[in-house]
């Protein structure tokens, strides 16, 4: 497998979090292991990118591990409209194939949800169907989560994307909900639930 793409329900449901655990784990193991955030939005003292290289300790060029980046806090199509830029798919894949080259495997980090817009008639899930990369999703533990989960399964199937399986974050277990979720999302999607994490970021 050439990698992974970690993909969530929503925004801040932990996908960062997620990356930065799994990649570091790898690396522990001895992998070769690429890193990268194809689209960052916001401030740059906030940027999920930044942080990754940090926490990291990655070498890779931050124009490679983020080769999008825009200012304002919004899903990609509205930042982009905003600062008048036109954004190019392309540079993103030629990132990937540079960072591929250099690593045995690679972590990709979607933004926000899976049908988070990018361009017109473009969303995150279509990003993930171009990369051919098995998704992973990362969901909240509590209330709601089997109705965002479901939503997302139902989007990337759709696009014939493999799911490689379903992380809980923020799990504390003490809600009624946490206890259920797990076992009805694998129930009704035959996904696997790989981990329920307890420290949410």
């Amino acid at each position: 497998m050439p990698g992974v793409f970690i993909t969530g329900t929503d925004t801040g449901c932990g996908k960062t979090y997620v990356t930065a655990l799994l990649a570091k784990y790898l690396i522990d193991q001895g992998i070769n292991v690429g890193v990268m955030k194809p689209i960052s939005t916001g401030p740059k003292t906030e940027d999920d990118a930044l942080y990754l290289k940090k926490v990291l300790r990655l070498n890779d060029p931050l124009s490679l591990i983020n080769p999008i980046h825009l200012k304002y806090p919004l899903a990609p199509l509205p930042a982009a409209k905003l600062e008048n830029r036109k954004l190019k798919i392309e540079n993103i894949f030629k990132a990937y194939r540079k960072l591929s080259r250099l690593h045995d495997l690679m972590i990709v980090e979607g933004i926000g949800g899976v049908l988070v817009p990018i361009k017109k008639n473009y969303f995150v899930a279509d990003l993930i169907k171009d990369f051919d990369l098995p998704a992973i999703i990362v969901a909240k533990a509590g209330l709601g989560t089997i109705n965002h989960t479901l939503l997302t399964v139902e989007a990337l199937k759709s696009r014939k994307i493999e799911i490689a399986g379903v992380i809980m974050n923020g799990y504390r277990g003490k809600e009624l909900s946490e206890k259920t979720n797990a076992d009805i999302i694998k129930q009704l999607t035959n996904i696997p639930v790989l981990a329920k994490l307890k420290h949410f970021s």
